[in-house]
This record gives C-alpha cells, sequence and structure tokens, in this order.
C-alpha cells in the first residue's frame, strides 16, 4: 500500500476533544494527523459567545477553536481538512483511514467527532442558533440573568435544564408538546415548586423570527392547530432545546460498545473495547458535555496514545 500514508496516531475531529489530543500526542513526539471535515472548534464554533472556558472570560466559539487548533499545529500537528469516507483495520491491529484526499494508516485512532444536539424543527431554528436558540443551559443561561427563557421538551433533560435556568433567568417557561411531562414525577414537582416556571401543555414552537437576536415566538396548541404570538423586546428572551443529543458514532460502530444514552462506553484512559482505538469528548457515554470537559478527554487521549504504541513497541 505505497499509496498510504503512515502516521503514528490519527484524530478525526478538530473540536476541543481532537486539538488538545494532537497537543499531547505531538508534544510526546507522536507524528500525528487531525483530519477536520468543516471549520476548526467542531460545535463550539456555532456559539457566538463561549464565557466558562478557562482563561477567556469572553470569547467566541469560532476564535477559540481556531485558537485551539493553531496551538495543535504549532506543536507539530499535521491538518487535513477533508471527508472521511470509511474506516477498516487490518491484519496487524493498524487502523486504515480513507478520506477525500486519500488514505492514512496509523496503529492508534482517535475519534473525536463530537455529538449533535437534536433539533425541534421549527422555523427560525437554524438561523438564530448561537443568537437566541440554544441547547445548553450550562453553556448559555448566563446570557438570560434576569430574563426570559422558553424551555422546549419534556423529559429528564427538559426538567434538569429549566430548574438550573429558573436559578438564573427571571421566568421560565416549560413548553411540553404533550398534556403532561415524561419525566419522572418527583423531578417535574421540584421543578414546579420554583415561583418563576410556568407550562405551557400541548403546545410546541411553530417559529421563532427577530432583526439579529429574537423578538417574536409563534406558538401552536396541538390540540387544536392554532397558532398565536408573544412579542418581547428584541434579545430579551431565549429558546432553549431539550430534544437529547446524538453522538456522531457512525465511522466506528463496528469497533465499539455504546451506552444507554448513545454515546461510546470508553475506560478512564479514553480506550474503547478494539486496541489502540480511543475517543474523547462529547461522542462518549458522560455526564457533562463542555468545552472545559473535551479537553480534558482529548489530553487523557492524547497521552494515553503514548503510553499504547509504548507497550505495544511501536516507538
Amino acid at each position: 500500500m505505497d499509496d498510504v500514508k503512515n502516521y503514528d496516531v490519527v484524530i478525526i475531529g478538530g473540536g476541543p476533544a481532537g486539538s488538545t489530543a494532537g497537543i499531547y500526542a505531538a508534544r510526546a513526539s507522536l507524528n500525528t494527523l487531525l483530519i477536520e471535515q468543516g471549520m476548526p472548534g467542531g460545535q463550539i464554533a456555532t456559539s457566538d459567545t463561549v464565557d466558562n472556558y478557562p482563561g477567556f472570560p469572553s470569547i467566541s466559539g469560532a476564535e477559540l477553536g481556531s485558537k485551539m487548533l493553531d496551538h495543535a499545529q504549532s506543536a507539530g500537528v499535521d491538518v487535513d481538512y477533508t471527508m472521511v469516507t470509511g474506516i477498516e483495520r487490518d491484519d496487524s491491529g493498524d487502523f486504515i483511514i480513507q478520506t477525500d484526499s486519500g488514505s492514512v494508516q496509523a496503529p492508534v485512532l482517535i475519534m473525536a467527532t463530537g455529538a449533535q444536539p437534536r433539533t425541534a424543527g421549527f422555523d427560525g431554528e437554524d438561523t438564530f442558533r448561537g443568537r437566541g436558540v440554544s441547547y445548553c443551559a450550562t453553556c448559555d443561561a448566563m446570557f438570560y440573568r434576569g430574563k426570559r427563557v422558553f424551555v422546549i421538551g419534556g423529559g429528564n433533560s427538559a426538567c434538569e435544564e429549566g430548574l438550573y435556568l429558573s436559578h438564573i433567568a427571571q421566568d421560565v417557561t416549560m413548553v411540553v408538546r404533550r398534556d403532561a411531562f415524561r419525566a419522572p414525577r418527583g423531578r417535574v414537582d421540584r421543578l414546579l415548586e420554583r415561583d418563576n416556571v410556568d407550562v405551557k401543555y400541548s403546545t410546541s414552537i411553530a417559529r421563532v423570527s427577530g432583526d439579529r437576536l429574537l423578538s417574536t415566538i409563534t406558538f401552536r396548541d396541538n390540540r387544536t392547530g392554532e397558532d398565536y404570538d408573544e412579542s418581547y423586546p428584541e434579545g430579551s428572551f431565549g429558546v432553549f432545546v431539550f430534544a437529547g443529543n446524538d453522538p456522531v458514532v457512525d465511522l466506528i460502530k463496528p469497533f465499539i460498545d455504546l451506552a444507554d444514552d448513545g454515546g461510546v462506553v470508553t475506560d478512564e484512559s479514553m480506550a474503547t473495547k478494539t486496541p489502540g482505538l480511543f475517543c474523547a469528548g462529547d461522542m462518549r457515554s458522560k455526564k457533562l458535555r463542555q468545552v472545559v470537559t473535551a479537553a480534558s478527554d482529548g489530553a487523557i487521549a492524547g497521552s494515553a496514545a503514548y503510553a499504547y504504541l509504548e507497550t505495544c513497541e511501536r516507538l
């Protein structure tokens, strides 16, 4: 396979987990390639502002993602902006990664492809993502201190995030498409004990609109099918969608086990059940999906890659 480029480590995903894994692998003198199909930063690149990553009180997600990947490149990581089309494992245990720009081979593969939040599907959701529409209370709640928020969802995550938001926002309105919550009764009771929490049952959001930020939200009564608008000063409210997350695992399904939440099962070294395959960041089964935890996973995976290669006497 003369046309296949060889590396010690290949990383797929250029977000915080992938970039940090690259930094640690390259600093261990491992010949490292990072493959990114889009723009640096992964999902955080769509965040207008990140204000909870240590050392950066306020920075755009795109800028933070670029800084991380720039750091990886300065450490010696090769970066290829291309699409991965397939992953195989040869008889020696090496991984063969096919991309639109050719094939590469490595004994270690670190996957950092993240997770995609499920969308609610209302008009304007994509347009105002990061400008009034959010999928993470821990990330964005502080932007709505003393403001109004609408929370879409009736399950465990929606109730947990709604409760979190109730300590920060002035008013929280839960938008539940059915006539009851799906979350356990105790969790719902705890949420509804908050004085600033209200519920719109049998209701969906049909669309949101505004100029740069949101100013109008259109609700749909699921019993009658009728729509009605509520308007507020622009930027005075936000919509939080909690329909769950889907870890991006299609490329490596034959090589991994998945937990009940759809995330990849790893040990504390980020190792999967397949020797040489590590997963880091939001694609893992984990409690907290944040930039800082993704970077932590990446650091562990990059260090574990060196330990694995040393054990296999591949260095």
